[in-house]
């Protein structure tokens, strides 16, 4: 559930930036975008807070904070559109169908899945051009794919540890938390397919694919922080000072 602290987060994030003229074809936005594509039971979104600490520590002090987007604060970016319960119901992964969102926007004066799925691409697309974020999921990869900014991970770990995981977190039966995880990758692999055309576990859609069978969200964090570090010198400081300990 989406708490107020990250959707008030997530708007005074747009709305800082509301007045930015859009030009996609500048080389450089303000910082990174990071995008994340995760097998369920993977702990994206603890991973990522990690990664924005990581990131907040060595950003140069001129340059904007960092912010974590997913599917849940996307779509109350949307909200603007007066529709939270169909947003809810339209938006569900396993849910993507051309002919029912044509007839959905024909009969009923609402805007389909599509129209929303546009709507959020062009959300995913402008925080991007931004910078300084991570986007979980939502095909933000593939959306983002011609920016020079974006970055492009995977997380995946053996099915086995996930169950192991996804249980204890949410004290399920591990039967249960197994069906739960392949209901979910299997909607989100159908999301990519029907919306892009595209295969999720395609390595070539990403920069970096991460298993992280062992790892601790902090260790997963300074792997995937240090390879981006490299990446983008400009905007990160390798050699950030902080309580008198060079990071």
């Amino acid at each position: 559930m989406l708490t107020l602290g990250e959707l008030e987060k997530c708007r005074r994030y747009i709305e800082s930036h509301s007045g930015e003229k859009m030009n996609y074809s500048r080389q450089f936005p303000a910082g990174p975008c990071i995008t994340i594509s995760r097998e369920t039971g993977t702990c994206a979104k603890c991973i990522s807070e990690e990664l924005i600490k990581f990131f907040t520590d060595r950003s140069y002090e001129d340059k904007p904070g960092w912010t974590l987007l997913d599917k849940n604060i996307i779509a109350k970016v949307l909200e603007e559109y007066n529709l939270p319960g169909v947003l809810e119901k339209l938006m569900e992964e396993e849910k993507i169908s051309f002919f029912g969102s044509f007839l959905n926007e024909m009969f009923s004066g609402l805007p389909g899945q599509w129209t929303l799925i546009k709507k959020e691409s062009e959300t995913i697309l402008r925080a991007a051009y931004m910078g300084n974020v991570i986007i979980i999921g939502r095909g933000a990869n593939i959306v983002t794919q011609n920016l020079s900014n974006s970055f492009h991970i995977r997380l995946v770990a053996p099915l086995n540890e996930r169950v192991k995981k996804f249980a204890e977190i949410y004290k399920l039966d591990p039967v249960k938390a197994r069906e739960i995880i392949e209901h979910q990758d299997s909607s989100r692999m159908k999301y990519i397919s029907t919306v892009f055309n595209k295969k999720i576990d395609d390595p070539g859609l990403y920069n970096l694919i991460l298993n992280i069978k062992g790892l601790s969200n902090r260790e997963i964090a300074e792997i995937l922080g240090s390879v981006i570090l490299k990446k983008f010198p400009q905007f990160l400081n390798r050699k950030k000072v902080r309580n008198n300990i060079i990071i």
